[in-house]
């Protein structure tokens, strides 16, 4: 029984990395494929950061509180369509990224 709730568990968190992974994918584009670019010049290099401070990043983007760099808008259409369960996939998937 052990066994099974063990490997439950760890085909739940590679599914939640491999749905960060198709979630971040429209976000490589600024920010490289694997986190490694200042988002067109002006923002920090996202790889390997804290999923916490991603996720609060990401929600004040999709509230409209956050403008960093003066990338709020931008980043709010980015956002917008993702619910809390995406935004914490994609923070865990930037957090495990090698800086």
């Amino acid at each position: 029984m052990k066994k099974i709730a063990i490997a439950m568990l760890l085909a739940g968190s590679t599914l939640l990395m491999a749905d960060g992974a198709a979630a971040y994918a429209k976000c490589a584009g600024c920010h490289g494929a694997n986190g490694e670019k200042a988002a067109l010049g002006k923002s920090a290099v996202i790889a390997g950061q804290d999923a916490a401070k991603t996720v609060e990043q990401l929600n004040g983007y999709k509230a409209g509180t956050l403008n960093q760099h003066g990338m709020g808008a931008l980043m709010k259409g980015q956002v917008a369509s993702m619910d809390e369960a995406t935004i914490k996939a994609v923070a865990d998937y930037i957090a495990a990224m090698k800086k």
